[in-house]
């Protein structure tokens, strides 16, 4: 634990000395989990939307894309259930005074476990080695068994407590398992209590007068009010999608892990309508495509997982997180959803207007099912650095910081360097420079010796060098630089765009999908 705290902090220090991520309102010493994303950091977030808009929107036929409001009429959110339902189940620790919330220390508690069987299936790939049996070991280790067996006791009370909304049941659960304070180290818990996460403000000129509005916690519900409006002028037939990319806000009172969980964060959400009884086979197809979306980014097919969820939202009948291993170990990066047709039937019972399609194949009309992805853009930039910041130790002794960002995400694709600053070199660097602009973002570096541009441009990601000397204006070559395997080649100038572009165009990723 104390290891992936130091590999935490170790990120937050680089995302802010290298322009990625500053602490919000620093200078009146900061505003807590609030965050401003940086020069560079900007750029990889809006490079992480590029990817997901492109692959979601402009590669389906079927799926379009809006960017609703965030002030929203308030019977939207009595309609959608948050006013009543969107709750968090707290507990404090009368000696560290800290808050936490309850399910999640009974994940992490579980997780715990889940790690001892990990351990044990290990230990014994390495002692049997390619005669190892997996799915038999498990099946018969008995310590494994008894493991797992905890772990099921422990998820069937949990989801019997959430469920009833019994929250003295998830207390006593929390006491039964001697869950310890992080901080603390001791057991004196207070009664757990729902708190509602809803931020509210008022519309109007003159407060108590006002309207009470929500700044809106998540971004599918301007989908669903939109439903009939995108259907009808965009003449979309059933199966098609509606996504968008926007701020949500939540009053979380645990609210700490850098970036993972902010008050204000960014979602990447698509809803996809579908036919009522077909909802479980594009559950499964969009549980398919999402996993096989983040892998495609190369941060390694071993930091995924599906986890399915024990308390089921109360409008789901199926719903799974896709899990990234963070510094703090597997959380939710992205959920997939089967939401039913309970916000379409909610907002047309709420607004009294027919939210319906008609099916022409079926000749009838109905209220279509919704699978719903969605994942949170800033989760997903945490992933990105986290999996990409790397210390080496290079063949001659000497270490380097690298961040080996994929390529069509990093900041800058190249940075162009005259070898000194004089002789014409600027000037010609300033030209190459020019020219690539009008394909790829750029950087013109002049400053320092070139070992140290090198490692600087190796921290913040930039996957090409492209050093220009004297030899560049006899004959237009230059030496280009690959950020992961150090290697130096001698090409053309006019060779460089289609160079860079194999790595780090949209088409070099996309095509992979």
């Amino acid at each position: 634990m104390e290891q992936n705290q130091d590999r935490l902090k170790e990120i937050i220090s680089h995302a802010k000395e290298y322009g990625f991520v500053f602490p919000s309102s620093e200078i009146y010493d900061g505003l807590a989990a609030t965050y401003d994303y940086g020069q560079l950091g900007s750029e990889l977030k809006n490079n992480i939307k590029t990817y997901w808009w492109k692959s979601m929107v402009q590669m389906h036929d079927n799926i379009v894309g809006i960017d609703a409001a965030i002030f929203m009429h308030p019977t939207t959110w009595k309609a959608s259930g948050h006013v009543d339902a969107f709750n968090d189940p707290l507990i404090d620790n009368k000696d560290s005074k800290k808050r936490y919330r309850a399910d999640v220390l009974l994940e992490e508690h579980i997780e715990k476990i889940r790690q001892k069987i990990y351990k044990e299936v290990e230990k014994a790939r390495n002692r049997f080695g390619t005669e190892f049996d997996e799915a038999q070991f498990v099946a018969t280790n008995p310590n494994v068994l008894r493991n797992q067996e905890k772990i099921e006791s422990i998820e069937a009370r949990m989801k019997s407590a959430l469920e009833s909304n019994d929250l003295e049941g998830v207390r006593q659960l929390i006491i039964d398992l001697e869950i310890v304070c992080p901080i603390s180290g001791s057991k004196n818990w207070t009664e757990v209590r729902q708190f509602n996460l809803m931020f509210s403000t008022e519309l109007g000129s003159v407060a108590g007068d006002a309207a009470t509005i929500y700044l809106r916690p998540e971004t599918a519900q301007g989908i669903f009010v939109n439903f009939l409006n995108v259907q009808k002028s965009g003449r979309l037939k059933i199966p098609f999608g509606i996504a968008q990319i926007g701020k949500a806000f939540r009053n979380e009172i645990v609210a700490r892990q850098f970036i993972f969980r902010m008050r204000e964060f960014e979602q990447m959400e698509m809803q996809f309508f579908v036919r009522p009884g077909q909802e479980m086979e594009w559950y499964d197809y969009w549980k398919e495509a999402r996993i096989k979306w983040h892998k495609n980014l190369g941060l390694g097919d071993t930091m995924y997982r599906y986890h399915d969820h024990l308390k089921l939202a109360h409008y789901a009948n199926a719903a799974s997180d896709i899990e990234f291993n963070f510094p703090m170990g597997f959380k939710e990066l992205e959920g997939i959803h089967s939401r039913t047709d309970f916000d379409l039937k909610q907002h047309e019972n709420f607004s009294g207007k027919k939210l319906q399609f008609f099916d022409p194949e079926l000749n009838q009309s109905y209220i279509p099912y919704v699978i719903e992805t969605s994942v949170g853009l800033d989760r997903l930039f945490l992933a990105v650095l986290s999996a990409s910041l790397k210390n080496e130790v290079l063949e001659d002794g000497s270490e380097r910081t690298v961040l080996s960002i994929p390529a069509v995400l990093a900041p800058y694709k190249a940075a162009i360097l005259p070898l000194i600053k004089k002789d014409g070199l600027p000037e010609k660097a300033r030209e190459i420079h020019k020219a690539l602009q009008l394909e790829f973002n750029v950087q013109y570096d002049e400053k320092d010796a070139i070992g140290r541009r090198y490692r600087r441009q190796d921290s913040i990601g930039t996957p090409f060098s492209i050093t220009v000397d004297h030899e560049t204006l006899e004959n237009n070559t230059v030496t280009i630089r690959n950020r992961d395997t150090m290697l130096q080649q001698r090409v053309d100038v006019v060779e460089l765009v289609n160079i860079i572009s194999k790595e780090a165009s949209w088409k070099s990723i996309l095509e992979k999908l």
